[in-house]
């Protein structure tokens, strides 16, 4: 274990990257012990990726990269600017609702900074606001893309964990709004404390249009329900009820009800078991393509194939890191490394509480060295077993540990987020981390309530029948 973790850890500190040095480590480890014939190498980095939930991660992906092409991004930020500019702080605010709303199709944290993220920190800049203020508010509203479902580290933990992905997807629901609480507030007293005031005049007539948006949009369920009530198919009252808010949002031009209809279209066709989540991803891609080509227009073909190619790279990225992960993951159970973590924490503590605490302790600071995916494709296994001694259930871990690694995207020395943040803002890395600062405040509330708290993680997939 010490071989396989040391040569692992070298070869990350002279700069090799992480997919290269966990797949060299595995097969040094493998010649040097011969735990395994080195054709095992091939075979599980194969098995790693025969996966059917691992089909999500490319739709999932090419759905956000259509969504920021068919110019849904700045349709949201019109409608957050309408629906809370007037706030004090408002641009700040907007960048926490245009957030929430993009993480119900992105499902990424970096898809989230780069997309939206962009316009809303010209904005913040244009309107006066320090730089640095626009920087951490991005910042810390980019960690909602991946707690909201749809969720891309969901997908990958749900597959490393055996855990089922529409529950995870459920669960991040209330987190999310949880930490979309947390972050208002922060904006609220930042902006009491530096006099930031609103940035848009209150107009009730923009506002209640933004609500009715809003409405719009959650009364669609309960119109699908009335039409079933009076004797239709599900299929049947849906198909009309997406017509009708088709036409409706085509003869008003709404900023956002059809970008808002993402989420809801994805989570109701998998609670009425339309599909499943990994076919969920193939229906955004699917509304994204619609919204594109016929509801907006915005797209080309030049648009789309890079957005094609784009996917294609980022994929590529990540399933490399999944393969090289899965046999450097199997080594880390053949040594049995889960069990020495288990019987040395049980050593230490039989309380779940103070458990929790050090995989909080000890994932803040992996997040702030390894890839997401890297990360959940390593620990995973380690702590699963070691958590179901504790009687922890693995939907509520699989929030802490994602939780953990997002706030890990905005610290050096390889937060993700942080040097895409960098790069927009035209700041250094150094001062685009001291932005962050404070506003990891609200993240790091959130990340106790929800580690501490578990009914605020599994109270929802818990009522939908999906975990008991």
């Amino acid at each position: 274990m010490l071989l396989l973790l040391g040569s692992f850890l070298l070869l990350l500190i002279i700069g090799t990257p992480v997919a290269v040095s966990m797949a060299v480590a595995s097969l040094l480890y493998l010649v040097i012990y011969g735990v395994a014939p080195d054709i095992i190498a091939a075979q599980r980095m194969i098995a790693g990726v025969e996966s059917f939930p691992l089909i999500a991660v490319p739709f999932f992906i090419l759905a956000g990269n259509l969504m920021n092409i068919a110019g849904v991004t700045g349709r949201i930020y019109r409608f957050a600017l309408a629906l809370v500019g007037w706030m004090k702080g408002g641009l700040a605010q907007v960048n926490i609702i245009g957030s929430v709303v993009f993480s119900g199709m992105s499902g990424t944290a970096l898809a989230d900074a780069a997309g939206i993220g962009t316009i809303e920190i010209k904005a913040m800049k244009d309107h006066g606001y320090p730089v640095e203020a626009a920087v951490g508010v991005t910042a810390a509203s980019a960690t909602l893309g991946p707690i909201f479902p749809p969720s891309l580290p969901f997908v990958i933990y749900g597959m490393m964990a055996n855990a089922s992905i529409g529950a995870l997807f459920m669960a991040g629901i209330i987190p999310g709004v949880v930490m979309t609480v947390l972050m208002m507030v922060t904006v609220y007293i930042f902006a009491r404390r530096k006099g930031w005031g609103s940035d848009t005049p209150f107009e009730l007539k923009q506002l209640l249009g933004a609500s009715l948006e809003v409405l719009i949009v959650l009364a669609f369920p309960a119109l699908i329900y009335l039409m079933i009530l009076a004797g239709l198919s599900i299929n049947i009252a849906v198909l009309i009820g997406l017509a009708f808010l088709v036409a409706l949002d085509w003869y008003y031009d709404f900023s956002a009800v059809m970008a808002l209809m993402t989420p809801v279209l994805l989570i109701g066709g998998m609670t009425m078991g339309w599909f499943t989540p990994t076919e969920a991803a193939v229906a955004a891609v699917l509304w994204s393509l619609f919204l594109g080509l016929v509801r907006y227009r915005t797209m080309t073909l030049r648009t789309l194939a890079k957005a094609s190619f784009d996917t294609i790279e980022t994929t590529a990225s990540v399933l490399f890191i999944v393969t090289a992960a899965s046999i450097f993951a199997w080594l880390l159970t053949v040594s049995q490394a889960a069990q020495l973590f288990s019987d040395f924490l049980f050593g230490l503590t039989d309380n779940w509480w103070t458990f929790l605490l050090i995989v909080n302790i000890l994932l803040l600071i992996v997040g702030a060295f390894l890839d997401t995916i890297a990360a959940i494709s390593i620990l995973v296994p380690i702590l699963m077993p070691v958590a179901a001694r504790y009687g922890i259930d693995p939907v509520h871990l699989g929030l802490v540990i994602t939780l953990n690694l997002m706030i890990g995207l905005l610290t050096p020395p390889v937060g993700m987020v942080l040097f895409v943040l960098s790069r927009i803002s035209k700041l250094s890395v150094e001062r685009t981390t001291l932005a962050i600062l404070p506003w990891m405040i609200p993240l790091f509330i959130a990340l106790g309530l929800i580690t501490f708290v578990p009914a605020i993680t599994l109270w929802l997939p818990t009522l939908l029948g999906l975990i008991r």
